[in-house]
């Protein structure tokens, strides 16, 4: 009963996205769009003799947590092709012209005939989902044609549907998970209780991933001279609803020559950034500009793939999504060794917690939290670096999964 209930809702949900997208909604257009030319783009770079390896991720988040244990493969078994999918836009489309991939596609909907087809086509010798993502169907296909399926950076709680009463088919697809490489202890008991043995604990393998950039950083001379010997504040994909709690504040300390400010909002189209450059004084600019910087007390970075190259020049950081539906990544920052401040909501995130409990971190609530740490933060130098040093001692300590993960695919 509940695999036809799934099936329906399947069914149900690509049928929803087909109308949003006839109404116009920009990311189900995308959606649709890209999934026409899946099998051709497949057809075009994997032919019947590769050895192939598929990885599955959400959007951009999850493929960073999958990217360590691709670009390993890569590096050391270049003969394997690499086939990535996504199901969200903003993932594919940053993406979808990613060097270490042979291919990347949209992910298909999750029905039986496109199960087949899928694996027909990519005929992969093992298949990854990252984080959360469980599409039912392809997983009992992959299992039909017994290829290994692994579970990357995953994280289990008591509340989620699997671990409900009435969820029963539900955790009966865990079964089918080859091995689960989980991010802690509690998705570990979870995993072992429910699918017999089958989970390892390797922690989330984006420490890996921040480590590789702060190794192998790009250097900006422009934002270097724009920073000078002035100790500067970096906002990372901020929102709204996180500037209005320490833009004021840190504005005015701009203006008294005791702070610069980048600000790297998340979204970055036309209107957003002429909201922000009305909210901000007139000695503001635009990194795509192009201008002098040295005359420049506040930089508004609108362009994408840089912002965590900038965080080596920064010396607080403040993460965004914290007053939304959740805070962005925290390990870019912290890798760089600075102290990080977020918004109330972060509590999905380990990696926010661990640096919240080692004191690299400080969560607010309203702007007053806010101006206390950042005045401390910003006048005590030797408190700053202390706290900057954990952050980054945390990201050391933490790295080390996807040797794990590999030692056990490959």
């Amino acid at each position: 009963m509940m695999s036809i209930l799934y099936n329906i809702s399947i069914r149900g949900y690509n049928f929803l996205i087909y109308l949003t997208a006839i109404f116009g909604n920009t990311k189900a257009k995308k959606i649709v769009a890209g999934r026409k030319t899946i099998y051709k783009d497949i057809d075009k770079n994997i032919s019947a003799n590769d050895r192939v390896m598929w990885f599955h991720c959400a959007s951009l988040g999850e493929f960073e947590q999958g990217r360590p244990v691709i670009e390993d493969i890569k590096k050391n078994h270049p003969n394997i092709k690499i086939v990535v999918s996504f199901f969200s836009p903003s993932g594919y489309e940053v993406r979808k012209n990613y060097a270490q991939a042979d291919c990347v596609i949209y992910l298909p909907s999750d029905t039986h005939r496109h199960a087949k087809r899928l694996i027909k086509a990519i005929h992969p010798e093992k298949a990854f989902f990252i984080k959360y993502e469980f599409w039912f169907n392809i997983i009992s296909e992959l299992k039909k044609n017994n290829i290994p399926v692994y579970n990357i950076s995953g994280i289990f709680r008591k509340n989620q549907y699997f671990f409900k009463w009435y969820s029963t088919w539900f955790r009966k697809q865990l079964f089918k998970i080859d091995t689960f490489f989980v991010q802690n202890k509690e998705s570990y008991n979870l995993i072992e209780k429910y699918a017999s043995h089958k989970a390892i604990i390797t922690g989330d393998t984006r420490f890996d991933r921040v480590f590789d950039i702060a190794q192998n950083t790009k250097q900006f001379n422009d934002i270097k001279a724009f920073k000078g010997d002035t100790p500067l504040f970096l906002a990372g994909s901020s929102w709204p609803a996180d500037e209005k709690h320490f833009l004021d504040t840190v504005v005015k300390q701009v203006e008294d020559k005791k702070v610069k400010l980048i600000i790297a909002p998340h979204e970055i189209h036309q209107s957003r950034i002429d909201a922000l450059r009305a909210a901000l004084p007139t000695n503001t600019a635009c990194y795509s500009e192009k201008k002098d910087l040295n005359n420049i007390d506040i930089l508004i970075i609108d362009s994408i793939g840089i912002l965590y190259h900038l965080y080596q020049y920064a010396d607080i950081a403040y993460i965004g999504g914290g007053f939304g539906v959740g805070i962005h990544n925290t390990l870019e920052a912290a890798t760089f060794g600075l102290p990080i401040i977020f918004g109330p909501n972060y509590q999905k995130f380990n990696e926010a917690k661990d640096l919240i409990s080692i004191g690299a971190a400080f969560p607010i609530k309203n702007s007053s939290d806010f101006n206390t740490i950042f005045s401390k933060l910003n006048t005590d130098t030797t408190y700053r670096e202390e706290t900057g040093k954990k952050a980054k001692d945390f990201i050391l300590q933490q790295k080390g999964g996807t040797k794990i993960i590999l030692e056990k695919i490959i």
